[in-house]
């Protein structure tokens, strides 16, 4: 089979008529270009051009190749142009810091795509923890977190603040307290998204400063199986408010240490000049989305039975 450059010797030379100057077209040199056409001739079994009074004319095959090899190159350098046009456009790869987040994205992803209909959004889940690292190696585009980028090569777009809160059973002994001490989750049961303990907030604001650690601690990897467990009186977890369920019947959520824990959720990209206009259009939109606060954020205190 011929390949691109066959195509662009064979269009290079009908236009120019010798190899002399379809070398000086092409940037090669004509050697270069004999032993090309040699061997498109070889490929096809069929001569291509004849020499006439030092010029290369084509053959009733040099014809109708070379009507195949211009509509080839048209569709080459149509898609080349559109590739420059639109970088980045085509696929816009996502991850965030927990799965709750993706909750957020329906109204956003309709809007945008509505914008931008030659676009994709992929959801990378294996980048859930650890999207900044994905950022740094070339496998995400954007990055919903509340990690603190300390690169230089990533750029981060402020989006909202939530607070993280324990939630406990409806008549749990903590319940009446108006905030909890690290010391206090000692004797607990803590329930914590299945992930490295230095990746959560309740061990690296909370339990830790304070050089402690809960006697027992259980993994569950969705946030609907945290809270339906402390329904439960199974345990007790760490979340912010937004992420409860609306009817919160069965649960008491209360402030973590006397200051709270607050957490501030950014927009992280890697550095760039030319950041593509789709994803700019979609950090706007986020920052449209929360522009009046957090999703459901509650106000404190949030004690719900």
């Amino acid at each position: 089979m011929l390949e691109l450059r066959h195509f662009k010797l064979i269009a290079a030379v009908a236009d120019t008529g010798s190899l002399a100057a379809a070398s000086r077209h092409l940037h090669l040199t004509s050697s270069a270009l004999s032993h090309q056409l040699r061997d498109a001739e070889e490929r096809l079994g069929v001569q291509l051009f004849l020499r006439r009074q030092r010029r290369l004319l084509l053959t009733g095959a040099g014809e109708k190749l070379l009507s195949s090899a211009r509509r080839v190159l048209t569709e080459v350098a149509q898609a080349e142009a559109l590739c420059r046009a639109h970088p980045q456009d085509d696929l816009l790869r996502l991850s965030t810091g927990c799965y709750t987040v993706y909750g957020w994205l329906p109204p956003i992803l309709g809007q945008w795509q509505a914008e931008y209909p030659r676009s994709e959004l992929r959801i990378v889940l294996e980048a859930t923890r650890q999207p900044l690292d994905a950022l740094l190696s070339g496998g995400l585009d954007l990055a919903l977190t509340t990690d603190v980028p300390r690169q230089a090569r990533l750029a981060q777009t402020p989006l909202f603040e939530d607070e993280l809160l324990l939630v406990v059973p409806a008549g749990h002994a903590l319940a009446r307290r108006g905030h909890v001490t690290a010391e206090e989750l000692v004797s607990e049961h803590l329930l914590t998204y299945a992930a490295p303990r230095e990746q959560l907030d309740v061990f690296t604001r909370v339990l830790w400063p304070a050089n402690v650690e809960p006697q027992r601690v259980s993994p569950v990897p969705l946030t609907e199986a945290l809270i339906e467990l402390v329904r439960g009186g199974v345990g007790v977890t760490a979340l912010p408010g937004w992420m409860l369920p609306a009817q919160r019947h069965g649960l008491h959520a209360i402030r973590l240490t006397p200051r709270g824990v607050r957490r501030r959720w950014s927009a992280v990209t890697r550095t760039s000049r030319q950041r593509p206009a789709s994803l700019t259009r979609f950090i706007q939109l986020l920052r449209e989305r929360f522009s009046s606060g957090g999703p459901k954020a509650p106000q404190l205190p949030v004690g719900i039975v």
